[in-house]
């Protein structure tokens, strides 16, 4: 017996809407599909190709939306992930496939930044989320109960609690699962019928909820953080995987920073600054020094600290300092207000990466033309 979808649709449009209605315009991080709704709309409303079921755009307006473009109108889509086109084409093709997607990473490669942009586009809907952790229970994946329910009446379809992949299924929508490699391994491989029968069954209730068209499931997973679960080859079997890479080269890394620190500091009213884009650049080749093992030049060979030094890491320590700039300086970014973000992302552990970072300092900062107050507002901080 299958499971009617209408009750779990009309449920999740109702608290979807009365949420919306409640947070409004004062999110402090609005949803991918509220942040970016004009250009969603434009997209559709300029996208003639086909879409596959229960699609909101064609294949190729969902890869637009997250690469950028300008549409016949006029209307420009800011580009959302900056790297290679293909790998994007490639996991907007597989997500209209019956193929899960799988984006895999090193932290701080914009893996959850794409899939919720991913879901915006396809479903129109990036809430679908199960976020992994080392405590994620079977529920979150499948389905739970409420016991007051469960007690008073038994078993029944009213004490079901739904799952966010289990509304996805029933609603022909976009699933996401973050960090899937923290997630324990007998909860990983409960999505195994799911991506491979595409049905969940509900055993005490003698049914089955079926996916209807439209539904697939997004994860990411990074294999080099502390506390990861390595992924069954049973489960990893169901997934077509998507590499994202680090940004190539510094200026796509520094336009990256650049766009995300903007779009950050419009949301918490932060000034912008324009003038601090060379700071931007020193917090850029820093960490990509630091991460590389050798400086830009290539003259110089390094020790790496602990830390992965990420592109979102820069992105913190740079939205970091303008806060500081706005409401301790004159606005404007400096090296003093980047120096204790930059400290603190490299010196995980106080022994090893100290001496990484106070060797980096003497042997590249402190000759580097231009970089003499960087230089000094580092010293302050780390002595």
């Amino acid at each position: 017996m299958t499971v009617p979808e209408t009750t779990a649709t009309t449920t999740t449009a109702t608290t979807a809407a009365a949420v919306g209605e409640a947070s409004g315009a004062e999110a402090l991080r609005p949803h991918a599909e509220d942040a970016f709704a004009d250009e969603l709309k434009a997209l559709a409303a300029a996208d003639d190709r086909p879409r596959p079921a229960r699609w909101r755009l064609s294949p190729w307006a969902v890869a637009t939306y997250l690469q950028g473009g300008t549409l016949p109108d006029g209307t420009v889509i800011t580009p959302k992930y900056v790297g290679p086109r293909r790998l994007i084409e490639v996991a907007v093709t597989t997500l209209a496939t019956d193929r899960a997607l799988l984006l895999l990473g090193v932290p701080g490669t914009a893996k959850t930044w794409v899939s919720e942009h991913l879901a915006a586009a396809v479903s129109g809907d990036s809430t679908l989320l199960v976020q992994g952790t080392a405590g994620t229970p079977e529920e979150a994946v499948r389905y739970g109960w409420n016991y007051a329910q469960l007690l008073a009446h038994g078993p029944s379809r009213d004490a079901l609690v739904p799952s966010p992949l289990m509304r996805a299924m029933a609603d022909g929508m976009t699933a996401r699962v973050e960090e899937l490699t923290r997630i324990p391994a007998d909860v990983q491989d409960s999505l195994i019928t799911i991506l491979s029968e595409k049905t969940l069954p509900i055993p005490e209730l003698g049914q089955e909820v079926q996916a209807v068209r439209g539904f697939n499931v997004i994860a990411t997973a990074n294999d080099r953080d502390r506390g990861v679960n390595e992924l069954s080859s049973a489960l990893r079997r169901r997934f077509n995987t998507v590499v994202l890479p680090l940004p190539a080269t510094p200026d796509a890394e520094v336009d990256i920073v650049s766009r995300r620190v903007d779009q950050i500091g419009r949301s918490l009213d932060l000034p912008a600054a324009p003038e601090g884009l060379a700071e931007i650049r020193r917090v850029v080749t820093v960490f990509r020094e630091l991460r590389d093992g050798v400086t830009t030049d290539g003259r110089t060979k390094l020790k790496s600290p602990s830390g992965t030094l990420s592109t979102a890491e820069a992105i913190s320590v740079v939205t970091n300092g303008l806060a500081l700039a706005a409401h301790f300086g004159d606005g404007i970014l400096r090296p003093g207000d980047v120096a204790a973000g930059i400290l603190g992302a490299v010196v995980r552990d106080p022994a090893a990466d100290r001496v990484v970072w106070q060797e980096y300092l003497e042997t590249v900062v402190r000759e580097r033309d231009g970089w003499k107050d960087f230089y000094r507002a580092c010293r302050e901080v780390s002595v």
